[in-house]
């Protein structure tokens, strides 16, 4: 029997990867004189990598990845100007309102009639909390974790802390790399929900993947008749 029903936040409730794919694209035109857009697009999705060791995830980390990858490919000569656009793109996306996916409310409204809902983002805090106070959807969640990475030490310290049964929790979210594999490997249950904007480094590969068992559903409406039948 399932008790906890585990929530993803960022592509799963709510839209958000749409923001860093129209940064790219207003920020390799920005570089436009220096190289072409698919040779700034590599280098900054490399760079914005390599940096989450030293930034962590979220629009500052991926500002200030924007602005290595400007001095590199220009060799410099980005002008003060272009640093300042730069910085206007992070500026605005940190702005940008909270927009949920058709069925969130609806489907977390009727969930936590009967279940313990939980919210698991990554990020930083400052910008999760943000987005959560402005969700309208806050409410429904009896436990809000906002952490640095989701990994198999990261859910099982938080299901820990509540004391809650692997096997009596359900993970749901847009990443396989983050809301499903890590879930399953400590003895949990997990439903991918796909998202046409979901971030490259969330994807998993098939090695990744393996024979792991895991539900994967169209749309979040779909969610509280999988859940029933799990019952």
């Amino acid at each position: 029997m399932i008790n906890t029903i585990g929530f993803d936040a960022d592509d799963t409730l709510w839209h958000n990867e749409h923001l860093y794919h129209n940064a790219k694209k207003i920020f390799s035109e920005i570089l436009s004189k220096f190289r072409d857009a698919d040779t700034i697009l590599t280098n900054l999705n490399k760079t914005e990598v390599e940096n989450i060791a030293y930034y962590g995830y979220g629009i500052k980390g991926f500002a200030l990845s924007m602005i290595e990858v400007a001095l590199d490919i220009s060799r410099g000569q980005v002008t003060s100007e272009q640093i300042n656009e730069i910085i206007a793109i992070s500026r605005n996306m940190l702005k940008a309102p909270v927009e949920l996916v058709p069925g969130a409310e609806a489907t977390l409204k009727e969930l936590a009639d009967t279940y313990d809902l939980m919210l698991i983002t990554k990020g930083d805090s400052f910008e999760q909390e943000r987005k959560i106070e402005l969700s309208g959807i806050a409410h429904f969640f009896r436990y809000r974790e906002v952490v640095g990475e989701k990994s198999e030490k990261t859910y099982g310290k938080i299901l820990s802390q509540y004391n809650l049964e692997p096997a009596r929790f359900v993970m749901v979210g847009n990443s396989l790399r983050s809301d499903v594999l890590p879930v399953l490997k400590i003895g949990g249950q997990a439903v991918h929900i796909p998202n046409e904007f979901t971030w490259f480094n969330e994807n998993a590969s098939r090695e990744e993947i393996g024979d792991a068992k895991f539900a994967q559903l169209e749309n979040l409406s779909q969610l509280p008749d999988y859940i029933a039948g799990l019952e």
